[in-house]
């Protein structure tokens, strides 16, 4: 055994190993939460079953989980990137954890890159859950799974800006509250269960344009309608990514 075989290396670990590791820790502490598996699981479970199993909105021609799943599995990416992230986030920058970890090696950008991954690896295990139930319930989907990942990733993006520019910008409380004000309204208004038909043509108009709106839109018609590519609600989700995620890291404050 040779002198030094033990010496301690202070210093900090390989960045993308920084990055692994406050991943994992982000989304234990998600899945650890009972408040974040209302949203993301419990929530959209039960509206996917109850809504297929009982004509309570009418969907138009064929099953009802045919409509409904898409919708629902837009309402999942949101209640993760959006409503979740949101409210985690926001008291995490209330109780001086961001600022903590912020003076870290870890930089800032790899912390609200492993925010994100969290992210994604929540939405995996949600969209697997949900696609298993919607198979169960009878549910035929159409089309390429390509365009049905862009849409998911766009989407996931947009809500996280804009989650991320709430959390940074109001107190713990308002964002607590906001977030899950505005969850309730997209749930209703976003054509997730209630068609966008159902709303008057000048209503109808304006909720197209809302990012839940325009990802359960554009994954019904590539997965019930079998269409190849919808590029005008991806148009829609991408500006509402630009616009969030650049607001968000222009405004976020980190006390």
């Amino acid at each position: 055994m040779s002198a030094g075989t033990y010496t301690p290396r202070p210093g900090a670990a390989p960045l993308p190993r920084m990055i692994a590791a406050q991943t994992a820790l982000e989304t234990r502490m998600l899945l650890r939460n009972g408040e974040q598996l209302l949203l993301t699981v419990i929530i959209p479970t039960l509206l996917l079953v109850l809504f297929s199993a009982v004509d309570i909105v009418d969907t138009g021609a064929g099953a009802s989980v045919d409509f409904l799943a898409p919708g629902i599995l837009a309402l999942a990416v949101m209640s993760t990137a959006f409503t979740g992230q949101a409210i985690a986030t926001g008291f995490e920058r209330r109780y001086g954890v961001l600022k903590r970890l912020g003076a870290s090696p870890l930089p800032r950008w790899a912390l609200m890159t492993a925010k994100t991954l969290s992210v994604l690896v929540t939405e995996v295990l949600q969209i697997v859950l949900l696609t298993a139930i919607a198979f169960a319930l009878g549910w035929s989907p159409e089309g390429n799974p390509l365009p049905v990942l862009l849409l998911l990733v766009l989407g996931t993006a947009a809500f996280s800006g804009l989650g991320l520019l709430m959390a940074g910008t109001l107190k713990a409380e308002a964002t607590l509250a906001a977030a899950n004000l505005v969850f309730l309204l997209l749930l209703v208004g976003g054509g997730v269960i209630v068609p966008l038909d159902k709303f008057p043509d000048t209503v109808q108009s304006v909720l197209g344009l809302l990012p839940v709106s325009a990802l359960s839109e554009g994954l019904r018609d590539v997965l019930q309608h079998g269409a190849s590519m919808p590029w005008a609600q991806a148009g829609i989700l991408a500006v509402w990514a630009v616009l969030g995620l650049g607001a968000a890291a222009k405004f976020f404050r980190w006390e």
